[in-house]
């Protein structure tokens, strides 16, 4: 049998291309004692693979990504073959790993496999996050998120209805993302942002202002949200998407005045500092998805040899929802656990 590994074999500049990449051939490794060997079925890509490309992914060698995969092989008590599990050594067929390496998925009835990777995975606890514990989202708050049509931006604006919010608008690059935001996620109202100026886009879209602004973006939609904000308004700053490929973009213009005449706060933060809430999102999302209140927004390209397009369409704005990588064949895996 034959693995394949993906590895990063040059530091792009501007947006990566395909020869940035290298699929490499290996024998399917084998597990040491305290370790097992998973065949994986779903690779998430996302947009902080592109910052790492800068300067943290090593070259040459396998990148590292979420994936979920079946245990086929152990010599680990604690990791019986058969059993899915969740783990960060993706961007390979398959990855041999050690129990704290690993999440068990519990596998709800009804719930299907690639939502563990999109709403219920490191996607939907960034949004869960962002709105319950940095932007302390309060019942009928109004909330405007950039990149709303992405995998972070899709969960934030179904959380955000679940959770009690008020308006719900959104920013997205097309007017079939703008149609899908509003008829398909429950967006109140949303707008293309390559139609105008942000500031005055976001302006017609909520006249009376915004109480949180839920930032995937930066630069222009930034500087137009701290305009926006009401008295105690609040930025969560997931990312700067709009910035991963062109550095040299200039910094956000904003009246800084503002920050401290409106009382905003304005914080960031990194979803692995918030494991500890991973139960906390499944109590929260899997009986709204049973329910068919929420709906997993995923764009799903089939087979490993793909991941790569799938990494670059995403980073041009091609999918809607969280992009995942499906292996051939995997099809869906449902379960009690």
């Amino acid at each position: 049998m034959t693995a394949l590994t993906v590895h990063q074999t040059a530091r792009p500049t501007g947006f990566p291309a395909p020869e940035h990449f290298r699929f490499v051939e290996s024998r399917v490794p084998e597990p040491s004692r305290g370790t097992a060997l998973v065949e994986n079925l779903y690779w998430s890509v996302d947009p902080y693979h592109r910052e790492m490309m800068d300067a943290d992914f090593e070259l040459n060698a396998p990148l590292e990504g979420r994936a979920l995969g079946r245990i086929v092989a152990s010599r680990e008590p604690s990791l019986p073959e058969g059993e899915l599990v969740f783990h960060r050594k993706g961007w390979r067929t398959h990855s041999v790993v050690t129990p704290a390496e690993t999440r068990r998925l519990p596998l709800h009835d009804g719930v299907p496999l690639s939502a563990y990777l999109s709403v219920l995975g490191g996607t939907g606890l960034t949004a869960y996050v962002g709105l319950t514990r940095i932007a302390r989202l309060r019942e009928g708050d109004d909330v405007f998120v950039s990149a709303a049509a992405g995998g972070v931006g899709t969960a934030t604006g179904r959380f955000a209805r679940l959770l009690g919010a008020g308006r719900v608008i959104g920013s997205a690059g097309s007017p079939s993302k703008v149609r899908h935001l509003i008829e398909q996620v429950g967006y109140d109202a949303a707008f293309d942002y390559r139609s105008g100026p942000v500031a005055d886009l976001l302006t017609k879209a909520a006249p009376d202002g915004i109480d949180v602004f839920v930032d995937n973006v930066g630069g222009e939609h930034l500087g137009a949200a701290i305009c926006a904000l009401r008295e105690h308004g609040r930025v969560v700053r997931v990312g700067t998407v709009g910035q991963y490929n062109t550095p040299a973009t200039p910094p956000v213009v904003f009246d800084h005045a503002d920050v401290v005449e409106k009382s905003l706060r304005i914080e960031g933060f990194l979803v692995h500092d918030y494991a500890d809430l991973q139960e906390e999102l499944y109590a929260f999302a899997v009986p709204h998805l049973l329910s068919g209140a929420l709906v997993p927004d995923e764009t799903v390209v089939d087979g490993f040899e793909r991941i790569v397009e799938a990494f670059l369409l995403m980073l041009r704005g091609g999918n809607t929802g969280k992009i995942l990588v499906r292996a051939g064949g995997a099809g869906e895996v449902g379960g009690a656990g």
